[in-house]
């Protein structure tokens, strides 16, 4: 997994509850990480691949959001 894709997993465990998934892709291509069209292909791949559900971390995205977050910390 890329350093953009790790960031975005972490950006979805760490949005607030009334943020969306979109709103996280948005604030990060505000950032500059990525643009607006790769992020949301980004977030349909995290979903393809069981990380995400409906709008928050499935139990697989929300630990390797926080091993991603552990290792950030380092």
């Amino acid at each position: 997994m890329d350093i953009e894709t790790r960031v975005l997993l972490l950006g979805i465990l760490k949005k607030e509850h009334d943020e969306t998934l979109n709103d996280v892709v948005l604030k990060l291509e505000q950032s500059h990480l990525f643009t607006l069209k790769e992020g949301k292909k980004r977030l349909k791949d995290l979903k393809n691949q069981g990380f995400i559900g409906e709008n928050s971390l499935t139990i697989k995205g929300e630990l390797e959001a926080k091993n991603i977050e552990k290792e950030f910390k380092l």
